[in-house]
């Protein structure tokens, strides 16, 4: 028995077999038994309860799996994004005063004293700054890469809004976003339209 083109055919007997396949198991559900029997790549056999209960828990379970996955993922990118919000500020800090302060940084990113004391500890361990007791905060190399990055990031996002016709303050907000969140071929598209624009 091969499966069928469509999501539905008709069986010996003119019985109506409707197949469905999930992520480890492909299975053929003849519609015909009243009993729940199941056709498993063309051999029948009849579900129990426990059978059922397996296979929904299983696909529940890889369901939990997938989720978890993309939820993991999007809490990495938001620590990037932080990551990138903190380096950039500290970059801009430093180029103005010649040192960012926690406090500085607490005021720029409209978030409190405690909150950036956190994020410098993970920056810090994540070998993004460098830091002492009491003292500023300071971009290393892979910091100030990434700090560029950003910044160059920023950049075309805005000049492509600018392009777009989209007024310079609205831009800048909307650019704080959307840097984070386009690819690198997105990036070039936004480049490539504001060079002939």
């Amino acid at each position: 028995m091969s499966l069928p083109e469509g999501a539905g055919w008709r069986g010996e007997g003119g019985r109506s077999v409707v197949w469905t396949i999930t992520c480890s198991y492909c299975y053929i559900t003849d519609a015909g038994l009243s009993n729940g029997s199941l056709a498993i790549l063309g051999q029948t056999m009849t579900q129990s309860p426990t059978v059922a209960e397996t296979t929904r828990k299983a696909g529940a379970a890889r369901l939990a799996e997938v989720q978890a996955s993309a939820l993991r993922h999007t809490r990495q990118e938001h620590a990037m994004e932080t990551a990138q919000d903190y380096a950039e500020a500290i970059a801009d800090l430093a180029a103005i005063h010649g040192e960012a302060r926690a406090v500085d940084l607490a005021r720029r990113l409209g978030v409190s004293h405690v909150t950036v004391i956190r994020t410098v500890a993970r920056l810090q361990r994540d070998g993004y700054v460098s830091t002492r007791p009491y003292r500023s905060i300071f971009l290393t190399d892979k910091g100030l890469r990434m700090a560029e990055e950003s910044r160059r990031r920023h950049e075309i996002v805005v000049a492509f809004l600018r392009a777009l016709g989209v007024p310079e303050a609205t831009a800048q907000t909307d650019a704080e976003g959307i840097e984070h969140h386009v690819s690198p071929e997105t990036l070039a598209a936004f480049k490539r339209y504001t060079a002939s624009n």
